[in-house]
Order: structure tokens, then sequence, then C-alpha cells
């Protein structure tokens, strides 16, 4: 559960922080320090662009395939909550039907 007070970071700082990890030569947590961020942010971050990159772990999901399939899920909640009112609704019209 995050805090109240979680900072919130735009998408320019992000790619700046990580351009300066690439460009530095210091160590991600020496950049965290110097930036005043936690240094797991700035980790996830680097991670997340080394993987758009194309240089990630085998498996790991590029920003483009994460939104991809957070848009899918959506999707098919959406069709599961469908589904379920059309088989309440089918359920109630064939009792309708037998009387």
């Amino acid at each position: 559960m995050g805090s109240k007070y979680t900072k919130r970071y735009s998408a320019e700082f992000k790619r700046d922080a990580v351009a300066l990890v690439d460009s530095s030569g210091k160590t991600v947590t020496e950049v965290a320090r110097e930036l005043g961020v936690s240094s797991e942010s700035l980790r996830g971050w680097y991670r997340q662009a080394r993987a758009d990159r194309g240089q990630g772990q085998p498996g790991e999901l590029t920003s483009e395939e994460r939104e991809e399939l957070r848009r899918l899920r959506k999707l098919a909640a959406e069709q599961a909550r469908t589904i379920e009112v059309l088989r309440k609704a089918t359920v109630f019209f064939a009792k309708e039907s037998d009387r």
C-alpha cells in the first residue's frame, strides 16, 4: 500500500534520470541520491527503459506490452460482466416462459 504522500514524477523526469544513469557512469543508487528520489523507483524506471529498448531480461514486458495487457484485462473483465448479465437474463426468461 502506498503512502498518501507518494510523489509522482513526470515521464520527462524519469527519462532524464535514466539517461543520467546511462551517461554518468554512476550507480543507480548514487544518481537517485543526487536527484532526491528513491533508489528503488529509479531502479524500476531504469529496468523498464532497458526493456523498452529491447535490452531487458527474457520475458520482461515493454511499456507497450504492459499497456496492451492492461487494456485486454479490462476488456475481458467487461465481457465477463456482460456474460453474467446475459446468463441471468436467460435464466429469468426461461423461468418466465415455463409459467
